[in-house]
């Protein structure tokens, strides 16, 4: 069971982080430190012959997407 909860937590996450950040960028005119970001990147890459890979994962986090990401976990907890 523990693991449906963790793949619901992740999509719930993922969806208050979109949300914060649409929310964001429409208030952004009024209240533009919103608009602030801060971007993660971590690219993972290897070449080992036989298979070569090469990822980029990146994040842009802004105030209202971790505005957004609280929300989402405080919905998680009243759910679960």
């Amino acid at each position: 069971m523990r693991g449906k909860e963790t793949v619901v937590l992740v999509i719930i996450l993922i969806g208050g982080m979109l949300f914060g950040s649409i929310i964001g960028e429409v208030l952004s005119p009024w209240l533009p430190f919103l608009q602030a970001s801060k971007t993660i990147t971590w690219s993972p890459a290897a070449d080992l012959e036989i298979v070569k890979y090469d990822l980029a994962f990146q994040v842009k986090l802004n105030l209202a997407s971790i505005g957004g990401l609280a929300l989402a976990f405080w919905i998680f907890r009243k759910i679960y």
